[in-house]
């Protein structure tokens, strides 16, 4: 697949399975890297969940709520355990805002952004499916300091890796047009 047609074809996939291998991983990761960065200050920070990893980002996902809202129902409180089971990795990407005259949080957060969206693409060129989802834990402090983050981290995103699972779901047809002001 070449690299617009990687671009034009990915596509969120939901369900999730299988392996990835751990060179297939690293091909992702070092794409993410890649990513604009203004003044070269590497604002972002990765942790990669997977295998029993995952059951303890569920527990923290769960003490998190619990630490908001200590009344959540049995019910709730599993199926947030559940999530981070979705898919065979979880990869968690923040970025580490710093001051800097020249390079405000708002292009730290999106520098963060576009490292997620290298994996995300790398991922489907490299035949894997994957799905980018945030939502409160993304912004929760026990998440944040769970997962080895200060108060200066914002995290863009959870992004869910594996096989697809099941067909992939229809792309829509997206005109430019649509979005686009020339001037």
């Amino acid at each position: 697949m070449d690299a617009l047609e990687v671009l034009q074809t990915r596509n969120s996939a939901p369900r999730l399975t299988g392996s990835v291998p751990e060179d297939a991983l690293e091909k992702m990761l070092k794409a993410g890297l890649r990513a604009p960065d203004h003044a070269q200050l590497r604002p972002w920070r990765i942790v990669v969940v997977e295998g029993a990893g995952r059951d303890r980002l569920g527990a923290l996902f769960a003490r998190a709520k619990l630490t908001s809202n200590p009344d959540e129902s049995a019910e709730a409180l599993a199926k947030l355990r559940g999530k981070p089971l979705r898919a065979p990795v979880v990869v968690v990407v923040a970025a580490k805002i710093s001051e800097h005259p020249k390079v405000p949080e708002i292009e730290q957060v999106l520098s963060a952004g576009a490292v997620a969206q290298n994996i995300l693409n790398a991922a489907h060129a490299l035949g894997y499916g994957a799905m980018w989802r945030t939502g409160s834990m993304a912004f929760d402090p026990v998440v944040r300091d769970g997962l080895g983050f200060d108060e200066n981290h914002r995290i863009v995103g959870f992004l869910y890796v594996g096989e697809v699972e099941g067909r992939r779901k229809a792309l829509p047809e997206l005109n430019p047009d649509d979005f686009v002001t020339r001037w």
